[in-house]
């Protein structure tokens, strides 16, 4: 499992390239913030997922919405926006604080929220630009659908330990994909 976390990290910072323009300001160091909270993900690891046989689960992460080809450069502001904020709202909750090392989760929410706040600008801009665009199938949706999953496993399975695992170990996989979006973007 170590040796898959590390590659998964190795393959991260490979993928990155440098960072791009959207018409719009965005951090310099918004992709070394994306790539920083994948490393932290990786290290907030407590227990193997391999001892959590009867909790793993396939959240179906709708890949269509991270796929270039389907996503129109206008909707991958938003869709990048939504797998954050949700990504926020979920280590935000309380039974995130009871579950994880309280400094790297302190370290991920910061992080989370500066790449929110780099998109933010790029959001209003985008949705302004979008609105022309009408008839076009909002792809948002199905990422907030993904994360309602997620958390409905979470409350169903009373937030265990394997749980959160599991949880922590789809979203860092989701947000690894998140990379073809950015890449949309020229990040």
């Amino acid at each position: 499992m170590a040796l898959l976390l590390s590659l998964l990290t190795a393959l991260v910072v490979i993928s990155y390239g440098p960072g791009g323009s959207l018409g719009c300001d965005l951090s310099l160091n918004h992709d070394l913030v994306s790539k920083g909270n994948l490393v932290l993900l990786g290290q907030m690891m407590r227990i193997s997922p391999s001892l959590c046989p009867d909790d793993r689960k396939d959240f179906r992460f709708p890949l269509e919405v991270v796929d270039g080809s389907q996503v129109k450069e206008t909707q991958a502001i938003s869709v990048l926006y939504e797998m954050l904020w949700q990504t926020f709202r979920i280590f935000l909750t309380q039974q995130s604080s009871a579950a994880w090392n309280t400094t790297l989760l302190d370290k991920l929410r910061t992080g989370l929220h500066r790449q929110l706040e780099d998109l933010h600008s790029c959001l209003v801009q985008e949705t302004t630009q979008a609105e022309s665009a009408l008839g076009m199938k909002d792809p948002t949706l199905a990422v907030k659908r993904y994360f309602s999953g997620i958390r409905l496993y979470l409350k169903e399975k009373k937030y265990s330990d394997c749980a959160w695992e599991i949880v922590r170990e789809n979203i860092m996989i989701s947000l690894f994909l998140s990379t073809n979006l950015q890449k949309i973007l020229g990040m």
